[in-house]
């Protein structure tokens, strides 16, 4: 169940003091919730992290075995439907009652958010909110002519890196001069654009491996070239 974890607190930011009164004990590496499931039949044990991030699992208290088929996708009995749906309500009731929203994931794209903000008087829309896949994508447009500068997309990393690697970063597309691709390509952190035009388009990943001054002076090149 971990891209539901993934989806549901993906633009969520704990509240201490909501956690604590919501019954989350504070461990050495973060805090820890364990909560009956469907009447105490099965028991939810919740782990969020140093860094905000939730992992957690249904254990069968009887034999104190984990139930595995929550997360299998080839497990498709009614049962297991229940089982998952009431996991389900739990992790929505805590992210309701114990977080607070954030426009996006990383604190650097929201940091930079806040700078489009102040220099350009924009903030970003969300064309595809009732999407359950894209929601979470926001879009930086021009008052005058609707067109979008900047994208910030939540996209595994691997569609980037080609690795195979799961995990969800920020990333924001640019647009770029196209003489400037080839060198912008060399730098760490810098992307051809992921479903975009490679010549005229960027990702730029924001996870900190580049500075918000180096962003931000893309973000004013982007917003230039389509004015």
């Amino acid at each position: 169940m971990e891209q539901l974890e993934e989806t549901l607190f993906a633009r969520k930011r704990w509240m201490e003091n909501k956690m604590t009164a919501y019954g989350f004990q504070k461990v050495k590496d973060g805090y820890t919730l364990e909560k009956p499931l469907m009447g105490g039949d099965f028991k939810a044990v919740l782990t969020v992290n140093a860094k905000g991030k939730i992992t957690g699992k249904v254990i069968d208290p009887m034999t104190l075995d984990e139930y595995y088929q929550l997360c299998q996708e080839a497990a498709d009995g009614a049962y297991v439907h229940t089982v998952r749906s009431a996991y389900a309500a739990l992790l929505r009731d805590i992210a309701d009652r114990c977080c607070r929203d954030v426009l996006f994931a990383s604190p650097q794209a929201n940091r930079l958010t806040q700078r489009i903000l102040d220099q350009f008087q924009i903030r970003p829309d969300f064309p595809w909110e009732h999407s359950a896949r894209y929601q979470s994508y926001g879009t930086f447009r021009h008052a005058s002519n609707r067109k979008w500068f900047a994208l910030i997309m939540n996209v595994k990393r691997t569609v980037l890196d080609k690795d195979g690697t799961p995990d969800l970063l920020d990333v924001m597309n640019l647009k770029i001069q196209p003489q400037e691709a080839e060198q912008l390509h060399r730098i760490p952190g810098i992307y051809p654009a992921y479903h975009m035009n490679h010549r005229l388009w960027i990702s730029a990943v924001l996870d900190d491996s580049l500075a918000d001054e180096d962003i931000l002076a893309l973000i004013k090149t982007s917003y230039l070239l389509t004015e």
